[in-house]
């Protein structure tokens, strides 16, 4: 049998079908059969190849959305903002991402998966923790936050919104999130991070409203 030479090509093949099909169809009308019949020839077995599972394919699908549209690094060189603008600006440029949005709240389900949510920590510690250090860095540098706890909390702030804020892990109605929010809000608010603003607020609380009753 002759090797895929690209399997780079192949991958973001795989991945292009799947990204258009999650959002035409949702993640649970689609399965891997339909991803197959899209892909002009590429049998089952090829996509087996690259990916265990469906879930294995919506994580990558949203792995490569963060990264095409990554609300950090279009903050990260604006020198009209200081520390604390670039946070925030970050949060909105992220929760206005209607697509990503869209597959956040498709993949909610699949946290369930105890690798998948692993992973996914993993991936937001290794990814997130980074781009908020330099930023609460770079704040209390500019005198626009006041923290002792930089580090600290560039490293609690993926790991709360990744498994603390999760329905599937903690179980919540929609107002007890919002209100578990305003708690993320003032909390760090004491520790001299004001993060959250009226704005903030506003989009997240659009963002648990949209969530799937159970």
């Amino acid at each position: 049998m002759a090797r895929n030479k690209y399997p780079e090509m192949t991958v973001e093949k795989i991945l292009d079908v799947a990204q258009r099909l999650f959002l035409e169809k949702g993640y649970d009308h689609t399965t891997i059969q339909d991803i197959v019949d899209h892909l002009d020839g590429l049998s089952k077995g090829a996509v087996y190849h690259h990916f265990r599972s469906k879930e294995e394919i919506m994580d990558a699908v949203g792995d490569r959305m963060f990264s095409e549209n990554n609300p950090f690094e279009k903050v990260r060189g604006r020198t009209d903002l200081n520390g604390l603008e670039k946070l925030r600006e970050a949060i909105r440029v992220n929760q206005s991402d209607e697509e990503r949005t869209n597959m956040t709240l498709q993949s909610i389900p699949l946290t369930r998966n105890p690798k998948l949510l692993v992973e996914m920590v993993e991936s937001n510690r290794r990814v997130l923790t980074p781009y908020y250090l330099e930023l609460l860095e770079e704040g209390n540098k500019d005198g626009s936050l006041h923290t002792e706890y930089a580090r600290e909390i560039s490293e609690l702030l993926p790991l709360l919104t990744s498994l603390w804020l999760l329905p599937s892990v903690f179980p919540a109605t929609k107002e007890e999130m919002k209100h578990k929010f305003h708690f993320l809000g003032e909390m760090l608010e004491k520790m001299g991070v004001p993060l959250m603003d009226a704005s903030i607020y506003a989009l997240v609380e659009d963002f648990f409203d949209k969530m799937p009753e159970k």
